[in-house]
């Protein structure tokens, strides 16, 4: 009788160890996210995820929803498509493109609010990932598409990544030979940056 008291006893003091939820992250971007140029588990978000692995984030399901030359246009409906896979986060990375072909500030804001606005009443939480454009687009074009991204962060109540390829754009070594896309190493780069940013998003 006494051993079972004890027994009894120690099981109460035990810690109570849960499973851990699945939690889905979803990256929703275009070539940059998608890995144009490189292999597939050289893609910043697949690198994040073996990382995750690695360090015990078994719980953490990563989908790379990146489509290469796609725009904010397609970002609403590609949402509404991956919201079957109920994501718990979105990593928004889009307006590259937009960017890279002097489309309308404002349309692209317009889109990725919808999207923004389609994600939250889904109850999934977005976070943003801003972009710059090259300098042959004109100061003027420049700096109304950059301020898209910080606008956004502050209406929607989103945390934020100021540039996604910090350290990284306008570097010939950590860049494909068409100076856009990263390279391996400026993959690896990417990677660091937005894990650092993602970890305290995760469970």
């Amino acid at each position: 009788m006494f051993k079972k008291v004890i027994i009894y006893l120690l099981l109460l003091a035990a810690p109570v160890v849960q499973a851990q939820e699945n939690f889905t992250v979803l990256f929703l971007g275009d070539s940059l996210t998608e890995g144009l140029g490189l292999e597939a588990e050289q893609a910043y978000p697949n690198l994040i995820n073996q990382r995750l692995k690695s360090e015990g984030h078994n719980n953490i399901s990563i989908i790379n929803a990146g489509i290469s030359g796609s725009t904010s246009a397609s970002a609403l409906e590609r949402m509404q498509w991956y919201i079957r896979s109920q994501p718990d986060l979105v990593i928004l990375s889009m307006g590259a493109n937009d960017g890279l072909r002097g489309l309308n500030v404002e349309n692209m804001k317009a889109n990725l609010s919808a999207t923004i606005e389609f994600a939250q009443s889904n109850g999934v939480k977005v976070a943003l990932t801003g972009m710059l454009t090259p300098p042959n687009m004109g100061q003027e074009y420049s700096s109304s598409f950059a301020q898209v991204f910080p606008d956004l962060a502050e209406e929607f109540e989103l945390d934020f990544m100021p540039f996604l390829l910090q350290d990284v754009a306008g570097i010939a070594e950590l860049n494909q030979a068409d100076g856009i896309h990263p390279n391996i190493e400026g993959s690896r780069i990417v990677a660091e940056h937005v894990y650092q940013f993602l970890l305290p998003l995760i469970p």
